[in-house]
């Protein structure tokens, strides 16, 4: 049987719905994250925005509070890039990308791993971190007392899994630099690599799908290479793209109508929606990306989406949200936003 064909509308439509961008949630925080894939938080405001975007009743108190609960999790993941998970989630994408980290981490640092003995930062990182939290200025410190180089500590989540321990990292004090071991902040489990890669290739495809596998990699952090041998032994929905490309899907994922209509919605910078690994959605249109991602922004901006696309970016200021259309409005779209604007900027006075 010939594999359905999905036009890239129908591929962004399914994208929002999973993000729950076309509807906001009604399940709880934990379970919406999984169902995000995580959310990236190198800018601990932005998970906060982001599921207030995607959540009916969110408030920032209840992030904060399932962060001490330790039901959610904030450390250095995939693509080696900060990143909040379920507890649940943790431990298998901890291990499932731990040694590609490494690896790449060896490759791209030659220079840094050749002048420290790895297994030595290690044992100390452990040691200094076995009785309490450190942040990272503190832990610094303490390894060049060991008379290890101030890199040690910058570096040292390569080679010891480490979280960020709340309150670093939140709304109220956004610097995520207070560094625990993970093995002490939530038990462990027991996994092998390749369950690690199996969750995480099901947490994209259900996030994000239906994509290829250069796409689910790319999201990984990994070649195609590294992880097409788990997925190889999936049982995985297969699509194709209008170009003809095949795509992989979960089975019973989300697949609303293509012309499904999609409601404003703000995102704040380094939504992972907009990533490359996404794409094949338009979410970001391809002629405004060099306006969002460059190198005097490489953060990103915060955006607005109409109609399932970005349409422009948006500030905070005073105690109101400053909007900046990358295109002509019409009345209703900009009555809409204007909304949705308000709301947000509530959002933030509280």
């Amino acid at each position: 049987m010939a594999e359905q064909l999905l036009s890239t509308r129908a591929l962004n439509r399914a994208l929002l719905a999973r993000q729950h961008l076309l509807d906001r949630s009604a399940v709880g925080i934990v379970d919406v994250i999984e169902q995000m894939g995580g959310i990236q938080t190198q800018y601990a405001p932005a998970g906060y925005i982001g599921l207030w975007s995607r959540m009916r009743g969110f408030t920032r108190p209840m992030l904060t509070q399932a962060l001490e609960r330790r039901e959610v999790i904030q450390a250095t993941l995939m693509r080696t890039t900060i990143h909040m998970v379920s507890a649940a989630d943790f431990w298998p994408m901890v291990v499932g990308t731990r040694r590609v980290r490494r690896e790449w981490f060896e490759k791209v640092a030659r220079t840094v791993v050749d002048e420290l003995d790895t297994a030595a930062v290690a044992e100390a990182v452990r040691s200094e971190l076995s009785d309490q939290p450190l942040p990272m200025k503190q832990l610094t410190e303490r390894l060049v007392a060991r008379s290890f180089p101030p890199t040690a500590a910058r570096w040292a989540g390569t080679w010891v899994d480490l979280v960020r321990v709340p309150p670093s990292g939140t709304w109220e004090r956004r610097r995520a630099d207070l560094y625990g071991l993970a093995d002490a902040w939530l038990p462990t489990t027991t996994v092998t690599e390749e369950q690690g890669m199996e969750l995480l290739i099901r947490r994209y495809l259900g996030a994000f799908g239906p994509a290829t596998l250069k796409d689910v990699a790319n999201w990984m952090g990994m070649k195609v290479s590294q992880m097409r041998h788990v997925a190889e032994l999936m049982e995985l929905r297969p699509f194709r793209d209008d170009d003809g490309g095949m795509l992989l899907d979960v089975p019973g994922a989300q697949l609303p109508d293509a012309e499904t209509p999609a409601p404003p919605r703000f995102l704040a910078v380094w939504d992972a929606a907009l990533l490359v690994h996404a794409r094949r959605t338009l979410i970001l249109p391809e002629e405004l990306r060099p306006r969002i991602f460059n190198t005097k922004t490489p953060h990103s901006h915060n955006t607005f989406l109409l109609d399932g696309q970005v349409a422009g970016t948006w500030r905070h200021e005073g105690d109101e949200i400053s909007l900046s259309p990358l295109r002509p409005l019409t009345a209703a779209e900009r009555s809409s936003l204007d909304e949705e604007a308000h709301r947000l900027a509530i959002f933030h006075a509280d």
